[in-house]
This record gives structure tokens, sequence and C-alpha cells, in this order.
């Protein structure tokens, strides 16, 4: 096993408390918006010998990551995990599939465009599904509603641009007039203008104001997505969306295609290993519209909860359909000043295990180590089974 130190990224709309405190770091009046546990090659975690996780994999794949993941993924390790913090939203964004990450990854790439260019869209050939369990009480946006509750939702508030939109939905109730709803929004031809957007705001304002809206959630959301990102179309296309609360241990899965926002709180997020963000606004970040919609699935849909399932006595795995990583979620409660390390964790392959409270001893046959809140440790496939004792929580990323 070896400890892990995260890379962290200071976006702007990150919490300048929430993960200094996680990690018994002082903050430093930053935003630290995420901490990724990981051996993504853009951002990899450092290993206690000061060599980066993807190196070390790349070193010695067969004993890192095992036969059956060097086979399914090639010489990586498929999943990346992240502690997320946002204290304001994020971009209204989608995730690319993996038929087209790779086709438009390999475009780029031909074009000459380096990594690191503001002109790329991809940074690497994966799809990212990702899955968000909560950590403190989350709010996001999630998914489209059905065209008839959308309509619903932009009925009377009066204004030339959610006119259009409620006639677009009403004329076509279906996945095309969304489709058509939502280009309207944020396609570079059409987007409106920032007076336009103001107007519907102020609309939802004084719909909110008066007690009579049909959701106050969502106009609600609509005045804080305002507050950050005056004149944004994405503002608007909130009116469109599935609002989404997660108490804390409440899971979300995103899949491909999915659009979506995080507005704030705290959370653990599983996801494939990539980077390849499309976003459509509420960013100062690059925003190409004409692409994601390329990626954007319009289907109604609820946002798609996963409920925790026990495997043993002291561990539940939240699991998402895909096959590139799976989370798990260990509560030990040993007698004080106990490190019996016999509570058999399941699960095999590389693992990567983060503290959450409390203070554990994990082991395996070649080694154990202390595991507190905020506290990594990688462990190889070559480790074999792993036990723990003590009193805390942990988690578990790995592959099913």
């Amino acid at each position: 096993m070896w400890e892990l130190e995260s890379h962290l990224q200071h976006y702007a709309w990150g919490s300048e408390t929430a993960i200094p405190d996680f990690l018994g770091r002082s903050s430093d009046g930053e935003p630290w918006a995420e901490a990724w546990f990981g051996a993504h090659p853009l951002a990899p975690s450092i290993l206690a010998t000061g060599q980066p996780l993807d190196a070390a994999i790349s070193a010695d794949p067969r004993r890192m990551l095992g036969d059956g993941v060097s086979r399914a993924f090639g010489d990586r390790l498929p999943y990346l995990l992240k502690v997320i913090a946002p204290e304001r939203p994020l971009s209204l964004q989608v995730h690319p599939d993996r038929e087209h990450a790779a086709e438009s990854f390999a475009a780029e790439t031909a074009a000459g465009l380096p990594l690191d260019s503001p002109l790329r869209n991809y940074r690497d050939d994966n799809h990212k599904p990702e899955m968000l369990v909560a950590l403190t009480l989350f709010t996001a946006l999630c998914g489209f509603r059905t065209p008839r509750r959308a309509a619903a939702i932009l009925e009377g508030l009066g204004t030339d641009l959610t006119d259009r939109l409620h006639h677009l939905l009403l004329t076509s109730p279906t996945a095309h007039g969304m489709r058509a709803a939502f280009r309207t929004l944020v396609s570079a031809s059409m987007r409106p203008g920032t007076e336009a957007v103001a107007e519907v705001v102020e609309a939802c304002r004084v719909r909110y104001e008066a007690g009579n809206s049909p959701s106050p959630r969502i106009d609600h959301t609509v005045l804080l997505l305002a507050e950050h990102h005056p004149g944004d179309p994405g503002v608007v296309a909130a009116l469109l969306l599935n609002p989404v609360t997660l108490q804390p241990g409440e899971a979300m899965f995103v899949p491909a295609g999915t659009l979506h926002a995080y507005l704030q709180g705290v959370g653990l997020e599983i996801m494939a290993a990539s980077d390849n963000v499309l976003r459509a606004g509420l960013t100062p970040k690059k925003v190409d519209a004409d692409e994601m919609l390329q990626c954007v699935s319009v289907a109604a849909a609820p946002p798609l909860r996963v409920a925790p399932e026990h495997q043993n006595e002291t561990t539940v795995a939240y699991y998402a359909p895909v096959d590139d990583f799976e989370l798990s979620l260990t509560h030990l409660a040993d007698p004080p000043g106990t490190f019996r390390g016999q509570h058999l964790i399941p699960g095999t392959g590389p693992r990567t295990l983060l503290g959450l409270d409390g203070e554990m001893l994990v082991q395996t046959d070649a080694g154990r180590h202390v595991l507190t809140a905020g506290k990594s440790l990688f462990v190889p496939a070559s480790a074999g089974s792993l036990r723990a004792g003590g009193a805390g929580r942990f988690v578990q990323a790995s592959v099913p």
C-alpha cells in the first residue's frame, strides 16, 4: 500500500474551507474546488515516494492493476475519485460517450492541437460517466423535465423568450421540442442576449416573491444562477431541468450525455478516468454549445438515484451501471483503542481508500497503514485481500 497525496484544483467556484478542513490543512484564502485521488495524466496523485501514480502504474501494470483490469482498460487505472466542494454553481455541462470521445480526441490530436490548448474540447479519448455521493446537503440540476412539465413552469412568465419556449414545447411535447427549446437558448446562432435573460430572471423573481410559482424551487435556482452568471442563457435553461437535493449519504449517477450542473455542497465523485467536459454556459471557461449539442440527451428522465446495498456487516456499495468503477463505504465501530483488523473489506483489483473520519487500521499480507480523515491509500491488485479495524468511516474506489 502507498499513501497518496491528492492533486488539488483551485477553480473559482470552490469553497475556501471545505476541502482544507477535510484534508486537515490550513486555508489560504483561495477557492479549493476539487481534490483528485487517481492516475489521470493531467493531474495524477503523488505516492509517498514522490512518484506520480500514473508513472508507477506504467512501470509495473500487471502488479498494480492485475491482469483482468489491464485486459479490459489497458495499462491505466480506469477510475478517478474526487472530493468536490462547490460553493457557487458549476458550469452547465455534459460528458461525451466513449465512441464520440475517442473520435473527437483523435481528430483534435491529428489537427496538431496540444493537450493544453485552449482550443481543445477533448483532453483524452475516454467517456466520463460519474456518480456523486453527498457528504453534506448537496444541490444540483440534472436531466431534462418532461416537455409538458417544463411548459407548465414557463407558462405565465410573460416574456418574449419564455413565450417562444412555451410555444415550442406545447406544439411539440416531445424530445424534438425539448431539443429545439434548449438549442434556442444555447446555440451560438440563436442564444438570447443579456436583456432577454434579465427579463426572465425578473419574471421569476416576481413570481417567486408573490408565492404563486408552480415550482418555487426552480425559480429560486434561477435567481441563484443569475446572481453568479448574470445574462447567461444557461440561467434560463434551468427552467427545463430537474432540481436535485441529496442528503448526506445519498447518491446520484450521471450517465454520459446527461446535462447537469452542481450547485452547492460537499461530495465524493467517482467517475471514469477522464477530463472531457463540454460546457453550454454558466462558466468563464470555454463554451462550445454546438459541440455539446452533438452529445446531449434531451430525453425526459428523473435523476438516477443510487441506493446503497449491503455487502457485509460493515460495508455498503453504490453500484453504478458501468464497468469502470465501483464505490463502497465502510463504517467501523470497534471498541475505542482497538485495531483488531478482522473486518474483511470486499473488493479486488486496484483500490483507492479515502478516510472520512475516525481512526482505522487497514492491512494486507504485505503491510498496514493507519487511515484517518483526508488520508488516502492506493492498494495494488497484487496486495490481495484487505482487512480493517478501528472506529470511523472510509470509502473505497475499485473496479467491479
